[in-house]
């Protein structure tokens, strides 16, 4: 990470705000080299601001920030990205939601992440463009663990180690992966994971975006890999997203 000045440019994808004192804005960052950042755009909620329309939830903006006491402070801000569609869609807004409370849980101050970054950067793209949402949010999901260092283990039994063979196995959030029938049948924990199911994980793991993104999915397919998915996510953060529920009621019957 590189050395932060007294005033530092960083490019930042903004994730949330909140009002702080009278006029002020709270703003929480996802930035490449610095990570997450909590910072604070002075005057961003009076009706003359120039910076208020460049800090909206789910932007990628330049920022030109100055190292204060105890909240580094934005002085100048600069739109790269609107991802405009986001703003006439609140499906697709919803699902931005969702990126950005997973971000802001798995994002961690101060520390560079590149990767994450880039993740989240090409997500909110796909949100704002893509017909299927439940699967690219399930690829942005496979792709978050894996570049936060909590990649599920699809390939070997957690318990016994041996490859898994094409049978219905089963998946404990628990213990990080997939079990084989012999160690999975009357584990604690541990769900069935249908076949197909299962060989489409493993094919998001180990293929590129495009590839994950074009496949075509039963609607059965996708929903038990977002209850197998959300499961693990709550395991490792420890908690239930909000975002989640609200996605529920929003859901589109075709979706």
């Amino acid at each position: 990470m590189p050395d932060r000045e007294r005033v530092y440019r960083t490019e930042a994808l903004i994730l949330k705000h909140s009002d702080f004192g009278e006029a002020d804005r709270l703003v929480t960052v996802f930035t490449p080299y610095y990570g997450k950042l909590r910072l604070l755009a002075k005057g961003a909620r009076k009706p003359s601001s120039r910076k208020a329309g460049h800090l909206e939830s789910f932007t990628r903006t330049q920022l030109l920030v100055a190292r204060g006491r105890n909240l580094d402070i934005i002085t100048q801000a600069q739109m790269v990205e609107s991802y405009a569609a986001l703003r006439r869609d609140l499906w697709r807004v919803s699902n931005a939601y969702y990126i950005g409370e997973l971000a802001d849980a798995f994002g961690e101050e101060l520390a560079e992440n590149r990767p994450m970054y880039d993740l989240l950067c090409r997500a909110l793209g796909w949100v704002s463009e893509l017909p299927n949402l439940r699967q690219a949010l399930r690829v942005f999901e496979l792709r978050l663990l894996d570049v936060v260092g909590y990649r599920p283990e699809l390939f070997h039994c957690v318990g016994c180690k041996a490859a898994i063979e094409p049978d219905d196995n089963y998946f404990s959030a628990q213990e990080g992966g997939v079990l084989c029938p012999r160690c999975g049948k009357g584990r604690g924990g541990a769900r069935t994971i249908p076949l197909a199911v299962l060989k489409v994980l493993r094919h998001m793991q180990t293929h590129d975006d495009a590839t994950c993104l074009q496949l075509r999915l039963q609607p059965s397919t996708l929903s038990m890999m977002e209850q197998v998915q959300a499961e693990y996510l709550t395991h490792v953060l420890e908690r239930r997203l909000k975002s989640v529920e609200f996605l529920h009621l929003l859901r589109p019957p075709t979706a």
